[in-house]
């Protein structure tokens, strides 16, 4: 069914708050697929934290024990782009198998995959062993969100929908938050000697997640519209022309087609400004801050004590704003649309992007400038949550929403060694910091790409899940 021509308009209910609405399995079903998002999200930003750590002490040293610092910032790109080529993997295959063999089933595979691969990657002894790790994570990574939002969008009420999905991506920003608590906690015990490496600990404590499976397994039923969707294929036996999880009704019907196309768009400009611009604010604090700290003496594991510290000081602000952001696109695509809140969701995260990259300078504007930028490009994933499940029928809703917001992260794969190459070499001779900020604002003209395919998405605000 198409949404610009056959779908009734749902009224709202005025007054009564979303939350509301939900029974005991409602509540259930939000709180799981929240933890499952959470610690999934906590996951992508332990890596992030410890992926230069860990390419300095996995990467060849020279006599002094050193490793060339482009050979590390060109790596650290080149295992980000590993990790995002398994997260689009990943959810094209779990996309399918959620439509296929359910989205509770399938969520409980893929939590365990990138918990226990996770763990993995602290056993890491080179550069290829710790890729290998990341790539088996990212495809548990990639599939856990499709079947995740697709479960939350058919479970609950039509008018709690949005605000749940919003909750559901916004609990992100806590993962990412955790992470960067644990970051500080384990630089501090590095810095004192308590423990060894913190890069290692990290994925250590990545691995705890697979307890989740357990809750999962337990109590967790399938949609009810999954189960009728998977009933009427079985009763047509082989004269069914819709097949659940098919790439190939995807792009064989023209609205379908569309929507896919469109939501790829949309999700391919905030995944690469995210994974390839934002998350490397953390590597350009770490190149401001860390010269100061080797001159004032102090030694080298307290010097990567203290930059560990500090960087996860910058991803608690960046996810703090994160929060805020990525659930005010909910009430806010509720009042004015889903379209014009992307509009203005594109344009805050270019300007605010690449103030950021361009001004940050000092330990005092980590607390107002990188939040501001965390609030602007996270609202956009806030955005995935709730709208990509609202263009695609149930039959196809997991594999269309990885579809999206997944395949772009074959060619977003490409941004952060674009990135890396940009900063260990087209601006190298600029010096690290200056070729962090001039690579930064190169790379923000990739909003302008969600902005254009805008105009060509339909509006689903108020209008329910097509089936």
């Amino acid at each position: 069914m198409h949404f610009d021509h056959s779908e009734p308009v749902v009224p709202l209910e005025p007054g009564k708050p979303w939350f509301k609405e939900l029974n005991r399995f409602h509540w259930f079903v939000l709180v799981v697929a929240a933890l499952g998002w959470l610690f999934d999200t906590m996951d992508q930003q332990l890596f992030t934290l410890a992926r230069v750590p860990a390419m300095r002490a996995l990467l060849p040293k020279d006599e002094a024990g050193q490793p060339d610092a482009k050979l590390v910032a060109k790596r650290s790109g080149d295992v980000t782009a590993i990790f995002l080529i398994g997260w689009a993997t990943g959810g094209l295959i779990f996309g399918v198998m959620g439509d296929r063999y359910g989205r509770a089933r399938i969520m409980a595979i893929t939590i365990l995959l990138y918990s226990a691969c996770t763990g993995l990657s602290a056993l890491s002894t080179g550069f290829w062993d710790f890729a290998f790790y990341r790539f088996l994570t990212g495809l548990g990574v990639g599939g856990e969100f499709a079947v995740g939002v697709s479960l939350v969008a058919e479970v609950m009420p039509p008018r709690a929908r949005p605000y749940a999905l919003g909750f559901v991506q916004a609990l992100s920003a806590v993962g990412n938050v955790t992470a960067a608590l644990i970051s500080m906690a384990l630089g501090h015990l590095e810095e004192t000697g308590a423990v060894g490496d913190a890069w290692r600990w990290m994925f250590v404590v990545g691995a705890l997640p697979a307890l989740l499976v357990v809750v999962i397994r337990s109590g967790l039923q399938e949609p009810e519209s999954w189960q009728q969707a998977v009933k009427e294929k079985l009763e047509t036996g082989a004269k069914v022309t819709q097949v659940a999880g098919s790439y190939s009704e995807l792009f064989g019907t023209p609205w379908l087609r569309r929507n896919a196309i469109i939501g790829l768009l949309l999700a391919f400009s905030g995944v690469v400004g995210l994974w390839a611009i934002v998350f490397f604010t953390v590597d350009l604090f770490d190149a401001l801050i860390r010269p100061d700290l080797v001159a004032s003496g102090l030694s080298p594991t307290e010097v990567n004590g203290r930059v560990a510290f500090w960087k996860g000081i910058l991803s608690m602000m960046l996810n703090i704003g994160a929060f805020f952001g990525i659930y005010a696109f909910a009430p806010v695509s509720q009042r004015i649309g889903r379209r014009p809140t992307f509009a203005l969701g594109f344009v805050a995260a270019g300007l605010s992007t690449a103030a950021t990259f361009w001004f940050l300078n000092s330990y005092s504007q980590i607390f107002w400038l990188v939040p501001i930028m965390g609030f602007c490009i996270l609202s956009l994933f806030g955005g995935y949550a709730v709208y990509l499940p609202e263009l695609f029928p149930t039959r196809l809703r997991s594999t269309g929403t990885s579809f999206c917001y997944n395949v772009g992260r074959f060619v977003a794969a490409s941004g952060p060694i674009l990135l890396g190459q940009l900063t260990g070499q087209v601006f190298a001779a600029s010096g690290p910091i200056m070729a962090y900020r001039y690579a930064g604002l190169t790379m923000c003209s990739i909003f302008v790409i969600g902005l254009l395919a805008l105009p060509f998405a339909p509006e689903t605000r108020n209008k329910p899940l097509p089936e």
